[in-house]
C-alpha cells in the first residue's frame, strides 16, 4: 500500500473523532448561550415574584407591559452580561476535569486550617458567637538564627501557593534606621517587610515584659465568609502578638440568628462588644475590619464611643464603607443595577422560602458560580493562585441563601460616616484595592477624607478580597499600623487627642 493511501485512510479514520469533538464544541457553545438566556428570564420572573411578595399591583402586561418589558429587559442584560462572559471562559475546560480540580484544591489546601483556642460570646438576643484566640505563648517563634524569608507554618500549601512570612525574631538595632514602624524603610524594598515586623516584635516584646495587659489585635470578616479568610493575616502574627478571630451572626461557626429577624449593622457592632467583652475583659485593642466587618467597627464606635476612648488604640479598615452602597455599580451598567437593586429583596425573599432548592441549584451551576466569585473578588483573577481562588468560593458558598438574604438590606441602610470621628487620635490605616467592585476605593477614599491622620493604602490590581489576593502588602500595612499603636498607645491609658478632621482628600500611598 502506498504513502498516500496510507495518509488518506489515517485522516478518513480521525473524522469522525474531529466531527465528535466539533459536535461537543456546539453543544458547550449552546450551554453558554442558554446560560445567558436564563439569567435574563430569572431577573424578569423576579422583578414579578418581588412585586407580588411586597403586594404591590403588578403592571398590566397589556397596558404597562412595554415599561415592565423594558425594567426586566435592563435587569436580565445586565445580569446576562456577567453570565454570559462567565459561561464562555468556562468552555476551555471540560466540567469533569473542573470538578476533580477542586476536590484536589479542597484536599490539599490548608488554607483555613489554623485554629486557636475556642471561646463563645452570647449576643444579646442569645445568639452563640464563636470566636478563637492566637496566645503568644501558644505559638513559639523560630529562633533567632531563622530565615526571616521563609514562610510561616501553614501559610502557604507547599505546591507553589503564595506564603507569607512570619513574624522574625531579632530584636531591631538603634542604627535600623526609620522610626519605630518603619517608615525610613524603602517602601517594598528587599526586607522591608521583614524590617516592620521586626521592629513590631521588638515594641511587643517590651510590652510583654511589663506588668500592663496585653495588647489584643481583633479581626472582623465580611459579608458571606467566615473568620478563616484571614488566613495569611493569621500564619504571619501568631506568636507574636494575641489575636482574636470572630465569626459574624449566622456565619462561620457562629450558631445560626432567629430565623427571619431582621439584621442591622448596628446590631452587628453590639455582636462585637459583646465578643470584646468575652475574649479582650482588658488591655488596649486594635479593631481590623474588612467590608462587613469594617461597618460592624464603625457601628461599635457609634454606639459605644466611650469603650472607643478607653480601650480601642488603633483601626484598620480594609475594602469597606462609611455609607452609601445604594449607588454601587458592581461593575455593571448603572441603569442595569438600578432595575435590579429593585428586584433583588424579593428575589431573595423568595430564594429563602426554597432555601434546599437553591442550594442544590448552587452546587449544579458550581462552574458559573466560581466565575462569578472570581471575578468579584479579585483584581485580577487570572493571576490568583488556583487553591487561593477555591477556597474564596468554599467560604462564600459555605452561606445559606437565607442569612443571604437576611443581611442583604442592612447595607442600603448603612451610614456611618459621622462615627468616624470616634476614630480620631487613634493609629488608623484604610487600605483598599483599586478593582474592588463590591466596596470601591472611593468608598474608602471618602473615609480616609474623615480621618485626615490615617494612613491611607490603595492596591493596585487588587479586588475585595486584598487579603487574600495581596496577602504580602497587607500584612506589611498591618504589621506598621502596630508598631505605631504600641509605640503611641501601648498602655490602656486613654489616647492623646488629635485635631478635628478637616475633611479634605489625600493622595493615597499606592504600590
Amino acid at each position: 500500500m502506498s504513502d498516500d493511501s496510507k495518509a488518506q485512510r489515517g485522516a478518513q479514520r480521525a473524522q469522525p473523532a474531529q466531527q465528535g469533538q466539533r459536535a461537543q464544541q456546539a453543544l458547550q457553545a449552546v450551554g453558554a448561550v442558554q446560560t445567558a438566556r436564563s439569567a435574563w428570564r430569572t431577573a424578569a420572573a423576579a422583578a414579578e415574584g418581588a412585586a407580588e411578595l411586597s403586594g404591590a399591583p403588578q403592571p398590566s402586561r397589556a397596558v404597562g407591559g412595554a415599561d415592565w418589558t423594558r425594567r426586566a429587559g435592563v435587569a436580565g442584560a445586565a445580569l446576562g452580561v456577567v453570565a454570559a462572559g462567565v459561561a464562555l471562559e468556562r468552555l476551555t475546560v471540560h466540567r469533569a476535569v473542573r470538578r476533580k480540580a477542586r476536590l484536589a484544591l479542597d484536599a490539599a489546601g490548608p488554607y483555613g486550617t489554623l485554629r486557636g483556642t475556642p471561646g463563645r460570646a452570647r449576643a444579646e438576643d442569645g445568639t452563640e458567637l464563636y470566636y478563637e484566640i492566637d496566645e503568644p505563648a501558644d505559638f513559639p517563634l523560630p529562633p533567632a538564627s531563622a530565615d526571616a524569608a521563609a514562610a510561616a507554618t501553614g501559610s502557604g500549601d507547599g505546591l507553589g501557593g503564595p506564603e507569607v512570612s512570619p513574624v522574625p525574631l531579632p530584636e531591631p538595632s538603634s542604627e535600623a534606621g526609620g522610626g519605630a514602624d518603619g517608615e525610613g524603610a524603602e517602601a517594598g524594598g528587599p526586607g522591608a517587610a521583614a524590617g516592620y515586623w521586626a521592629r513590631l516584635l521588638g515594641l511587643l516584646r517590651g510590652r510583654s515584659r511589663s506588668a500592663a495587659a496585653p495588647l489584643t489585635v481583633v479581626f472582623s470578616h465580611g459579608y458571606c465568609l467566615s473568620q478563616d479568610v484571614w488566613h495569611f493575616q493569621r500564619a504571619a502574627l501568631r506568636g507574636a502578638v494575641r489575636c482574636v478571630y470572630w465569626d459574624q451572626r449566622s456565619h462561620g461557626r457562629s450558631a445560626r440568628a432567629p430565623a427571619g429577624e431582621p439584621v442591622s449593622i448596628d446590631l452587628l457592632g453590639r455582636d462585637l462588644k459583646a465578643v470584646l467583652d468575652a475574649a479582650a475583659p482588658e488591655g488596649p485593642v486594635v479593631l481590623v475590619g474588612h467590608s462587613m466587618g469594617g461597618m460592624t467597627v464603625m457601628a461599635l464606635a457609634e454606639q459605644f464611643p466611650e469603650y472607643v476612648a478607653e480601650r480601642v488604640a488603633g483601626v484598620a479598615l480594609l475594602g469597606t464603607s462609611a455609607g452609601g452602597l445604594a449607588e454601587v455599580t458592581y461593575g455593571l451598567p448603572a441603569a442595569g443595577v438600578r432595575a435590579v437593586r429593585r428586584v433583588v429583596p424579593g428575589v431573595l425573599r423568595a430564594l429563602a422560602a426554597q432555601s434546599e432548592l437553591v442550594e442544590r441549584g448552587r452546587r449544579a451551576t458550581a462552574d458559573l458560580f466560581a466565575g462569578v466569585v472570581k471575578r468579584y473578588s479579585f483584581g485580577s483573577p487570572r493571576e490568583v493562585d488556583p487553591g487561593v481562588a477555591r477556597f474564596a468560593e468554599r467560604l462564600i458558598e459555605s452561606v445559606p441563601v437565607d442569612v443571604v438574604a437576611e443581611f442583604y438590606p442592612a447595607f442600603a441602610e448603612h451610614e456611618k460616616t459621622t462615627a468616624l470621628a470616634a476614630f480620631d487620635g487613634r493609629s488608623v490605616l484604610v487600605l483598599a484595592g483599586d478593582r474592588d467592585l463590591m466596596t470601591p476605593s472611593e468608598h474608602s477614599e471618602q473615609i480616609a477624607a474623615a480621618l485626615p491622620d490615617a494612613a491611607f493604602v490603595i492596591l493596585e490590581a487588587t479586588g475585595h478580597l486584598a487579603m487574600l489576593e495581596r496577602p504580602e502588602p497587607v500584612n506589611e500595612h498591618l504589621a506598621r499600623l502596630l508598631a505605631r499603636t504600641i509605640r503611641t498607645h501601648g498602655s490602656t491609658a486613654p489616647p492623646a487627642s488629635a485635631p478635628a478632621s478637616t475633611g479634605s482628600v489625600r493622595r493615597p500611598f499606592r504600590r
